[in-house]
């Protein structure tokens, strides 16, 4: 049986993470709360390169919604049509831009309810807005998160909820605002889906990962084999 992890063990695996990367930020890149808004529901099934690709010229020409809705679903198509599943993202882009203008006064609502009640939007989308444009503690799970925390045994979970529910429960509050950035660039750049590469990983003697692949220079052990030879 894997020995679940301890409010000690989170402590250090944060602090380890944190002192990689003190200050943590997403990757998508965005100039106000719409913009990030728009960012996240264009990145589902999407890498975060591809979508900055898409909008370094989009939000040159429409980063408010009144602005997005002048543009139409056709304008809006010709500048996302690199991004995975353009034409339903377009289609909720504009939606949700009127449905801003219409309910929100053209602001993107500081509230989960209205905010996952727009198309496009999900759990996942709220949270990252709710953390990175408005501070809120929360953590959004995506397939990288949702790997690491079952890889390591820091949150096992059956489902992205179960695993956002634990996380919850166990990351310290000190590490709360910027735990999902940690761990989402944690399973993008070292704990990666296929071959994780456990020799630049911070926190490996605290991964509960069976199959780990070569451990850091730091932590391994000298063959004894070799240490014998080399007292003779």
């Amino acid at each position: 049986m894997v020995h679940p992890f301890s409010k000690s063990d989170a402590e250090a695996f944060f602090a380890r993470l944190k002192k990689a990367n003190p200050e943590p930020r997403t990757e998508l890149s965005y100039v106000n709360a719409y913009t990030l808004l728009v960012a996240v529901v264009l990145s589902a099934q999407a890498t975060d390169k591809g979508v900055n690709k898409a909008t370094e010229t989009l939000f040159k020409v429409a980063d408010t919604p009144a602005k997005m809705l002048a543009l139409g679903e056709a304008g809006l198509t010709g500048y996302i049509k690199t991004v995975g599943l353009y034409r339903t993202k377009a289609k909720n882009v504009i939606a949700l831009s009127k449905i801003l203008l219409e309910q929100h006064g053209g602001t993107v609502p500081r509230d989960r309810e209205a905010l996952e009640s727009l198309p496009g939007v999900g759990r996942k989308t709220a949270n990252v807005v709710l953390n990175v444009a408005f501070g809120e503690e929360t953590i959004a799970v995506d397939t990288h998160i949702f790997r690491v925390a079952n890889r390591t045994g820091l949150a096992p979970g059956k489902t992205l909820r179960e695993v956002e529910d634990a996380l919850v429960r166990i990351v310290p509050r000190a590490y709360l605002l910027h735990a999902h950035h940690w761990l989402i660039l944690h399973g993008r750049y070292v704990c990666v889906a296929r071959t994780p590469k456990c020799s630049q990983c911070a926190v490996f003697d605290l991964c509960r990962f069976a199959s780990k692949t070569e451990p850091p220079k730091a932590v391994r052990k000298p063959a004894v084999g070799r240490a014998k030879r080399q007292g003779n």
